[in-house]
């Protein structure tokens, strides 16, 4: 989903409607949570084999901008 796209979800709903993150908390009965956001950000993205998914670059994976390609590192809007 592109930032347009969740504007445009967001757009037809009442705007003084509290926005919660759902997941799935990983516990024995599978219980879905849905914490409330807390910040909104632009941060860099690379695939993570071990996971099969994007993960949040670390220290570790420093990249720079002329390594973004060659790596598939990418900046993302992460709503946390």
């Amino acid at each position: 989903m592109t930032v347009a796209e969740l504007m445009q979800e967001l757009e037809s709903l009442d705007p003084t409607l509290e926005v919660h993150i759902a997941y799935n908390y990983g516990d024995y009965w599978r219980t879905t949570v849905a914490p409330a956001v807390r910040e909104v950000e632009e941060t860099m993205v690379i695939h993570s084999d071990y996971h099969s998914m994007d993960k949040i670059a670390g220290d570790d994976d420093f990249i720079d901008e002329s390594e973004r390609e060659e790596t598939g590192a990418r900046i993302v809007v992460v709503i946390k």
